[in-house]
């Protein structure tokens, strides 16, 4: 089984992406500003360019697969 010691770029990109994460989640539960003309939810353009910024760095651009899967070995070994 993979190690569950992230590196500290690791570590940033799964902080940058939990920040994505509880950004659109908020824009989905925050009702639009005219219930008649309803839009796409904003997400602010920095917190997705911090996401895509960590996930290079750490060397986990184009390599969703791997990213996820180091979530989730993360994941398991949270207390």
């Amino acid at each position: 089984m993979p190690t569950a010691v992230l590196t500290d770029r690791e570590r940033t990109a799964v902080q940058a992406y939990l920040r994505l994460l509880h950004t659109v989640r908020a824009a989905f539960d925050t009702p639009s500003a005219s219930p008649d003309t309803p839009g796409p939810p904003l997400i602010p353009p920095a917190v997705l360019a911090e996401a895509e910024t960590a996930l290079a760095r750490a060397g986990l651009a184009g390599n969703e697969a791997e990213f996820f899967r180091m979530l989730r070995d993360w994941r398991r070994a949270e207390p």
